[in-house]
C-alpha cells in the first residue's frame, strides 16, 4: 500500500445488501498510522508500491443513487475484499462463467469512469462479456444508469415504441446481461484474481497522467502491470491504450517496448509477451470501438493528439 492512501480507501467497503452507504474512515482493525502524516496504511505487504488513484467523494445524484439502489445487484460485482475497501482477497479468483452464465469472449476496462466505452461495447456486442474496474463510485453508479439508457435505446428500436430511459433504471427491467461492474483496484485484480489467459481484450483508456515528475511513480501502466496484463491475456488477445499526454504516450511504449536513448526510465526492457501490431513503437489508428467522450473531446479542444497503442499477446 501506498503511504499515500487515503483513510476512505482503507475504509471496509460501503456496499450492504446492493445499497450504498458513507464509508467509515480508520474502521479497519489492521490499519495503522505513518507518523507524521497520520495517513491510514494497510499491514499487507501486496501494496507495497503506489497506487495510481485518489480517491474522492462517494457523493451521488439522485439519479445515480436511484440506479445503485435498483441495479447494483444486477451489475456490481460481488467478491471477497482483502483490508481496503478496493482490494481483492488473494484466495478468490474470478470465474466468468458464474458471472455471466455462459463462456464468452471477455473485455475489461481497467478506469472505466462513466462508462461510455464498455456500455457502448456492451450494448454493440451481445455476443462478448465486458467488466469495468473503478475505483470511484458516482463513475460506477453512473454507468448503471448508462447501461439502462441503452437498454431502453434497445426496447425502442425493437419496438418501435418510445421507451422512457427513466423507466429502464428502476426495478424488474431487463439489464446488459453481458455487462458487470467492479469498484476494485484494478491492479490488484489483475494479478490476483485472474486466472491466466481468461481475457480476449484488455483496455486501458486515458488513464490519469500525473503529469509531475514526483508522481510518475503512480501511473498505472507500467512494466509491472505489463506483467499482469501478459498474464491475464490469452494468446492472441489484444491490449488497447490510449492517452492525450504524450509523454505518458512515450512512457506506456517504453514499459511494454523497452527503453529507448532518451526514456526517461533507461532500464526498462522488451516484455517478451507482447508485439506492437503496427510496428515498433508506432501509434495505432484510432480504435473505432472506443466512444469520443466528453473527457478526450476537451483533450482535443486544448490541442492535445490522441495516442492510440495496440499490442497483441504473444
Amino acid at each position: 500500500m501506498s503511504d499515500d492512501a487515503t483513510p476512505a480507501d482503507l475504509a471496509p467497503t460501503p456496499h450492504t445488501n446492493g445499497s450504498k452507504t458513507p464509508p467509515a474512515a480508520d474502521t479497519a482493525p489492521d490499519a495503522v498510522r505513518d507518523g507524521a502524516s497520520g495517513t491510514a496504511r494497510d499491514k499487507r505487504t501486496f501494496r507495497n508500491f503506489p497506487v495510481s488513484f485518489v480517491r474522492r467523494t462517494d457523493r451521488l445524484s439522485v439519479g445515480q443513487q436511484r440506479a445503485w439502489d435498483n441495479y447494483s445487484q444486477a451489475y456490481l460485482l460481488d467478491f471477497p475484499r482483502g483490508l481496503a475497501a478496493t482490494s481483492v482477497d488473494p484466495n478468490w479468483t474470478l470465474n466468468p462463467a458464474d458471472v455471466y452464465g455462459r463462456t464468452a469472449p471477455l473485455t475489461i476496462e481497467v478506469g472505466s469512469g462513466r462508462g461510455e466505452n464498455i456500455v457502448a461495447a456492451a450494448a454493440s456486442h451481445p455476443d462478448r462479456d465486458f467488466l469495468a474496474l473503478e475505483v470511484y463510485i458516482p463513475g460506477l453508479a453512473r454507468t448503471m444508469l448508462r447501461a439502462q439508457h441503452a437498454v431502453a435505446a434497445r426496447d425502442e428500436h425493437a419496438t418501435g415504441a418510445e421507451a422512457s430511459p427513466w423507466a429502464a433504471a428502476e426495478p424488474g427491467h431487463p439489464t446488459l446481461t453481458n455487462l458487470r461492474v467492479a469498484e476494485v483496484d484494478a491492479v490488484e485484480l489483475l494479478d490476483t484474481a485472474i486466472e491466466p489467459g481468461t481475457l480476449d481484450q484488455l483496455w486501458v483508456f486515458f488513464p490519469d497522467p500525473w503529469p509531475k515528475k514526483r508522481h510518475h511513480k503512480r501511473r498505472i501502466v507500467n512494466p509491472r502491470f505489463a506483467d499482469a496484463a501478459a498474464k491475464a491475456l490469452r494468446p492472441g488477445g489484444t491490449w488497447r491504450l490510449a492517452t492525450d499526454w504524450a509523454q505518458y504516450a512515450a512512457w506506456m511504449v517504453d514499459a511494454i517496448e523497452g527503453s529507448v536513448e532518451d526514456s526517461e526510465e533507461p532500464d526498462w526492457t522488451p516484455h517478451p509477451a507482447f508485439r506492437n501490431v503496427h510496428g515498433p513503437r508506432a501509434h495505432a489508428p484510432r480504435f473505432d470501438g472506443r466512444v469520443l467522450t466528453a473527457f478526450e473531446s476537451r483533450g482535443i479542444d486544448a490541442g492535445r493528439d490522441i495516442a492510440d497503442l495496440e499490442y497483441v499477446r504473444l
